[in-house]
């Protein structure tokens, strides 16, 4: 088990690196299963998700999480205080994504906490493996209530072909993250995630829907996100945007994307 040590980093299909299937934030866990030409195969552990990462994104040893980032991002800088450190005032060393998982292994100040980078960083003295992260940027790793709340938090990302992180992200990336956020397993691909999440809405009356339920199309999920909107990363918007769902749905259908496939509950009631 591998710890990964970039911001974000890219799963790829193969050693060509022909296409980004999924991407993993820092801190998520990587099981490698074998390694040649600077990249190594394996499975993500939040999801078994196959595929070849780059061993520079990875740690030598697994490094436990104790809190993840719960803003939509945020950063690491080498000095605890960067406004009473000329020296380090400028570095801004490590964006962060929601999800991101940290270990913090000490308390710098009231406004900020020491974590474990992984591996010696090359702006830092005599091989610092540390930085500091906002204390108010990061929470427990408890589940949050709301899947959808946290997909609101990332409105305006950028739309990303495989992305997973508050730098790009896709649809199933949207749902997975918010999913994975509030303690509900959650496959990666939207095929995956219709075959497994939730109970299917066998005819439901679109008035019945609620928000957090989920809608389908062939190669495309969204979350409702209200009576009469749907929240999604997509590639209309480029972004992940609120959508009035009837409009959505002609949209989609017109641009031959065709009918929505399914609609599912997470729970029920």
């Amino acid at each position: 088990m591998r710890t990964v040590i970039a911001p974000v980093t890219t799963i790829w299909r193969d050693r060509q690196r022909s296409a980004r299937d999924r991407e993993l934030l820092f801190g998520e866990a990587f099981r490698v299963e074998g390694d040649a030409d600077g990249l190594v195969f394996g499975r993500a552990d939040r999801d078994g998700y196959p595929g070849f990462v780059d061993a520079t994104a990875l740690s030598d040893r697994a490094i436990a999480p104790t809190d993840r980032i719960t803003v939509a991002r945020s950063y690491a800088l080498l000095s605890p205080e960067p406004l009473l450190d000329p020296l380090h005032a400028a570095v801004e060393m490590l964006p962060l994504s929601f999800g991101a998982r940290v270990r913090c292994i000490g308390a710098a100040s009231r406004r900020w906490v020491e974590i474990d980078l992984g591996r010696p960083h090359p702006g830092g003295v005599d091989g610092e493996r540390h930085a500091y992260v906002p204390r108010i940027h990061m929470g427990e790793l408890v589940p949050m209530a709301d899947p959808v709340a946290v997909a609101e938090l990332l409105l305006g990302t950028p739309y990303l072909w495989g992305g997973n992180s508050a730098f790009g992200i896709d649809c199933s990336g949207l749902v997975q993250i918010a999913c994975l956020a509030c303690g509900i397993p959650c496959p990666g691909d939207s095929h995956q995630q219709e075959a497994e999440l939730g109970e299917l809405l066998a005819d439901p009356n679109p008035n019945d829907l609620r928000r957090g339920d989920l809608m389908f199309w062939k190669g495309h999920v969204a979350w409702v996100a209200d009576g009469s909107r749907i929240l999604h990363a997509n590639a209309h918007h480029m972004a992940v945007a609120f959508e009035d769902r009837a409009a959505a749905v002609a949209r989609i259908k017109g641009q031959g994307g065709g009918p929505v496939t399914a609609l599912k509950r997470l729970a029920p009631g």
